[in-house]
């Protein structure tokens, strides 16, 4: 029997990461050269880990479904990457990022991991800063920061619209760098589909190259898998369309425990949905709540132009409802009040389904040279893509599926309850609980690649230096590459008459209907009869084009969504055990008399970990208890 021992250090929390590295184990340089690490997947988190394993010496095998890194989905992060550096001396410090997360968090995530993730935020700064990322300055040369969502501080560093694929440059630029040098190879277009384990430890993948289908075997002594985020599970997500869960999904079905699949973000600022045949949403990012007011008409179903509505006649929502925070209330606050708003009949737009964003009152004050200089890649975006100019009149924008909290369950060391199989970043469920501080994700992917892992991972490969290179003709790769190909061959043997993205399509209706911004009993339990139906029509008349031996983007995506419907059974499963709300998984039995989150600290303070037991049983739901022993767990209040 698994047990869950999540290794945290001992001692005073500012004290923990500190004593957890001068105890750790080690592994000697001519040792690291004689052992690999296999890493699954290049956005920040990936290309930053890829990077600083090569560097310490490991041989590191680094694989991504793209043609090239820099097309990981981090490029989408536009608003900005946290850090405790104080630069504008406004009370900010390692402890208060830590508590705004914890809050933010809505006291469901660990103590330790969070405080971890607050306290090598600023030796991340540095990093990226020397790698040439070009943050914002202020007129002394000193960097800018700006304030985002949750928080009464500036503590974001930013690189005007465009910080995620800034970051991920940087990244690269230091993974290219290893590839030169040789302690790193890179397998781009090959996507991991299956995961060996042999003796109880994860010893390698099975991939399908994507330009010429052959399956192939790779092994290691480790492997880690940055394979972001699940939000795709919506279909139209602000995520890129290729982004899965498929890589965690196949190590969940191998022994690796999934904590908090509900947690599941709703981003406040999408661009709405514009018609039935789009495939994707854009981000408008947070940081434009910076300068933009967030209002609807005070009449209900007024759908005069925005412009035409008389100052008297608005209703700032979000500032009368949280005057401490205003618009920069949490992504989970301000999505819930934009949906309750529209679903009330006061939306804009043809559709009903916005909010106006409105940026005239930061232009006459600031002029619209500030503004442009913030977010002109923004604006330039919105316009290409709706036809409105956001100098003129304001965006409208409305929630959308985003960021998942939930992810394979590790330890302290980052580690899943497969020994050796490690999750970095969007992929893992740990520092982020029921809803994520905007700007904390690049944080914590970058923190976790460049310093956690780094550190971690020796604890486990100093048991492995005897350990020789693993065989790939060992016969547990022979298997696993077996129910590959039988699940390629089975998907194409159904040949029926619908195509993949219109079960895909219909699956997100289901999950954003049942359990999107708002959850009940009711509905998630007739989401589960929905998805098993789904499922069963799927393989019985999915049609899936084409050979295996070729590029084939439509077997790539039969594969994600035959995934999709196991891990949307999860996701349900959990939000149906979680009666409480907190943070974005808000439960309509669960709520204050003015409509907010309520949470049940007597009964939920836990982490829900769910084990595999098979495509016909229910999961096992194993609970790893939250103890705060540095912070005062109270009512999360933002008004």
């Amino acid at each position: 029997m698994i047990k869950l021992d999540s290794k945290i250090p001992e001692g005073p929390l500012a004290e923990k990461w500190t004593n957890y590295r001068a105890s750790q184990k080690l592994v000697n340089p001519a040792n690291k050269k004689k052992q690999d690490i296999i890493l699954v997947g290049t956005g920040l988190a990936g290309s930053a880990a890829a990077s600083s394993l090569g560097e310490l010496g490991y041989n590191v095998k680094v694989f991504c479904f793209q043609d090239t890194p820099r097309r990981a989905h981090s490029v989408a992060a536009q608003g900005g990457i946290n850090a405790a550096k104080n630069y504008k001396n406004d009370g900010d410090s390692v402890y208060r990022l830590f508590y705004d997360m914890i809050k933010g968090g809505d006291y469901r995530s660990r103590e330790a991991n969070v405080y971890r993730a607050a306290e090598v935020s600023n030796a991340t700064i540095d990093q990226l800063t020397a790698q040439g990322v070009p943050f914002a300055r202020e007129y002394g040369g000193t960097l800018d920061n700006r304030s985002f969502g949750g928080v009464q501080v500036s503590r974001t560093f930013y690189a005007k619209g465009q910080t995620g694929q800034q970051c991920l440059l940087g990244a690269y630029s230091g993974l290219l760098r290893q590839i030169g040098k040789g302690t790193v190879t890179m397998y781009s277009r090959r996507e991991m589909l299956e995961l060996v384990v042999i003796d109880g430890k994860a010893r390698g993948i099975i991939t399908r190259n994507l330009v010429t289908g052959e399956l192939e075997k790779h092994s290691g002594h480790a492997v880690i898998l940055a394979t972001g985020g699940y939000g795709t599970i919506y279909y139209l997500s602000t995520l890129a369309v290729n982004s899965n869960g498929s890589a965690a999904w196949a190590a969940y079905k191998k022994g690796a425990f999934f904590g908090n699949p509900s947690f599941v973000q709703i981003h406040p600022s999408s661009i709405p949905v514009l018609n039935e045949y789009q495939s994707k949403l854009t981000l408008m990012s947070e940081s434009l709540r910076n300068d933009g007011r967030v209002w609807v008409p005070k009449k209900k179903g007024d759908k005069r132009p925005a412009n035409d509505i008389p100052e008297e006649e608005r209703d700032y929502y979000l500032e009368r409802r949280y005057p401490a925070y205003g618009n920069l209330v949490p992504r989970d606050v301000g999505s819930r009040a934009a949906k309750e708003r529209c679903d009330a009949g006061y939306g804009v737009g043809d559709t009903g389904l916005s909010v106006n964003l409105d940026f005239k009152d930061a232009i006459a004050k600031q002029g619209k040279k500030a503004i442009e200089d913030k977010y002109g890649n923004l604006f330039e975006m919105y316009e290409k893509i709706t036809g409105i100019n956001p100098y003129e009149e304001p965006m409208r924008i409305y929630p959308s599926g985003h960021y998942t909290m939930g992810g394979l369950w590790v330890d302290y060391e980052l580690m899943t309850t497969i020994p050796g199989l490690f999750a970095i970043g969007e992929s893992n469920f740990s520092d982020h609980g029921a809803n994520r501080l905007g700007a904390s994700s690049l944080m914590q992917c970058a923190g976790d690649g460049y310093f956690v892992i780094p550190n971690t991972i020796g604890n486990f490969m100093s048991g492995e230096i005897r350990t020789s290179k693993i065989s790939t003709d060992a016969p547990e790769f022979e298997k696993a590459e077996k129910d590959v190909t039988e699940k390629i061959k089975k998907l194409f043997a159904v040949n029926g008459k619908q195509t993949v993205t219109s079960f895909h399509k219909r699956l997100g209706k289901i999950m954003w209907d049942n359990s999107g911004m708002s959850r009940n009993e009711e509905g998630l339990k007739k989401a589960l009869k929905l998805i098993d139906e789904l499922k069963e029509e799927f393989w019985k008349d999915v049609k899936v084009p084409g050979t295996n031996d070729e590029i084939n983007q439509e077997l790539e995506k039969a594969g994600r969504v035959a995934d999709y419907f196991g891990l949307a059974k999860l996701i349900v499963t959990d939000g149906l055990n979680r009666g409480e709300s907190c943070g974005a998984h808000f439960r309509e039995e669960s709520q204050t008399e003015t409509g907010e989150a309520k949470r049940d600290d007597a009964n939920y303070s836990y982490v829900s970990v769910w084990e595999y037991k098979g495509d016909e049983q229910e999961p096992k739901l194993r609970k790893e208890d939250l103890n705060y022993e540095f912070v005062e767990v109270k009512e999360r209040d933002y008004k």
